[in-house]
């Protein structure tokens, strides 16, 4: 049976704390809903409704052109090895960029990163847990370090230049306002 409560205990905290995968829901008026898969020690629970994650340049840029219509966001985790739990923080965010004055500050809650795409400031209005018991088991083998040595390997120009080329529009057509641009 489904629980829900007004914000993250530390039972709550804790189990975040334990996973190593957790997904991004967000959706715009029109077009397509996005879940991302996301990793690499980039979220952190600043208060009982405030989380932070922070997202490295990738492939696409849908959660940034969502979050620029609609604030909307949920953050799911499962219980893959010994506690079998689904847990949603369901809320509202915004995205911060490099070039954000709330950026840097919010950047050093994490390991240093070139890649280093945008922040999400989450405000949870809502937590959700359920059973997991129809989770299957999985044994966490260890973190990839490919997306950090592509991203070290660019540089930082070649990282704004992918930028420019590839993450501007969401595969729906949506501004991500990456470089700026309104």
């Amino acid at each position: 049976m489904a629980k829900q409560f007004d914000a993250l205990s530390n039972d709550h905290r804790q189990f975040i704390a334990a996973q190593h995968l957790y997904f991004c829901g967000t959706a715009a008026d029109e077009g397509r809903v996005n879940i991302s898969p996301k990793g690499m020690d980039s979220l952190r629970v600043l208060g009982p409704n405030r989380i932070i994650w922070r997202n490295l340049t990738g492939s696409g840029n849908e959660t940034a052109a969502h979050l620029a219509q609609i604030n909307r966001m949920t953050l799911m985790w499962c219980g893959f090895e010994k506690r079998p739990m689904i847990m949603r923080a369901y809320g509202s965010a915004r995205t911060l960029h490099p070039r954000d004055p709330d950026f840097a500050e919010l950047n050093a809650h994490f390991p240093p990163s070139a890649g280093a795409r945008q922040i999400y400031d989450m405000e949870v209005e809502m937590v959700q847990t359920s059973c997991g018991y129809a989770i299957p088991y999985y044994d966490h083998v260890g973190p990839r370090d490919t997306l950090e040595t592509w991203a070290e390997n660019k540089g930082i120009e070649g990282i704004e230049s992918h930028w420019r080329e590839r993450n501007q529009l969401s595969i729906d057509g949506l501004p991500t306002h990456i470089t700026g641009d309104a």
